[in-house]
């Protein structure tokens, strides 16, 4: 596969798309993204990481260029997508990111497909669902009247107002990626996220581990992080000064507190 190149390939029943940036034989990085955006939100991260590692983005089902089946999806599923695009690109091992539903999907891979692993780092994400019926109700919203109106309510979760006020372009080009997902990807992820429970899961993880969490984060407050890496054996926990996006707010400490933690895996 070529680099810097979207590309589509079959896994399973679906058809990933995904761009790989980076030279060929570095070690790679997959960059998972969250629900309601696509393989674009990592581009800062990934700008900074192309130099030194072969970094991979696809877009989750239903999302960006991704084909959407048959919903619901389960973060089974989800999982199993990533593992079959491993097999798709020839890539033996990863180092797993992934933010929000991508932190949900990687608590999966990492259970269920950790030999694939080099290592973990799960951001803006929880392991448990608290509020189940606040998703039925953005998928009946969304099923009525189209995902752009889930976009305000979403873009105030995903920003801390700060970041809004000084950065209106990228909010913008946020709101662009949000109102490209497709209802049927999103509401088939959608229901997987309010089906989550996978605490259990968690003590099974055994590739070193980093959690991100965002101080201002009230989509997943911190203590759910916090949960993440006291159930994960030796895992460890880093805060960033953001809300829910904190791989597209603060990029650069985000990409500093990964390379310090891969960077001192060797040690």
């Amino acid at each position: 596969m070529s680099a810097n190149v979207l590309q589509k390939l079959r896994v399973g029943a679906s058809e990933i798309a995904c761009r790989v940036d980076g030279p060929a034989g570095a070690p790679a990085v997959l960059l998972v993204h969250g629900i309601l955006t696509d393989h674009r939100a990592w581009d800062a991260v990934a700008a900074r990481l192309q130099g030194r590692f072969r970094v991979v983005r696809p877009d989750l089902r239903g999302h960006g260029a991704g084909s959407a089946p048959a919903g619901p999806y389960t973060m089974q599923e989800l999982a199993d997508d990533c593992a079959g695009l491993l097999d798709a690109l020839a890539l033996d091992r990863v180092h797993f990111v992934g933010s929000s539903l991508g932190g949900m999907i990687g608590q999966q891979v990492g259970a269920r497909h950790g030999h694939r692993l080099l290592s973990l780092t799960l951001a803006n994400t929880a392991a448990v669902q608290g509020a189940p019926a606040s998703w039925d109700e953005r998928v009946a919203v969304a099923r009525k009247s189209g995902v752009a109106a889930l976009a305000d309510g979403t873009l105030q979760r995903w920003f801390t107002p700060g970041f809004a006020e000084r950065a209106p372009q990228e909010l913008a080009r946020m709101r662009e990626l949000l109102c490209g997902t497709s209802v049927e990807g999103f509401a088939g992820c959608a229901q997987a996220v309010r089906d989550l429970s996978q605490l259990q899961l968690l003590s099974t993880i055994a590739v070193p581990t980093l959690v991100v969490v965002g101080s201002e984060d009230k989509a997943t407050p911190p203590e759910q992080g916090r949960q993440i890496a006291d159930a994960i054996p030796g895992a460890r926990l880093v805060t960033l000064p953001a809300a829910h996006q904190a791989a597209v707010e603060q990029p650069q400490a985000f990409c500093d507190a990964w390379l310090s933690f891969v960077d001192g895996l060797g040690s």
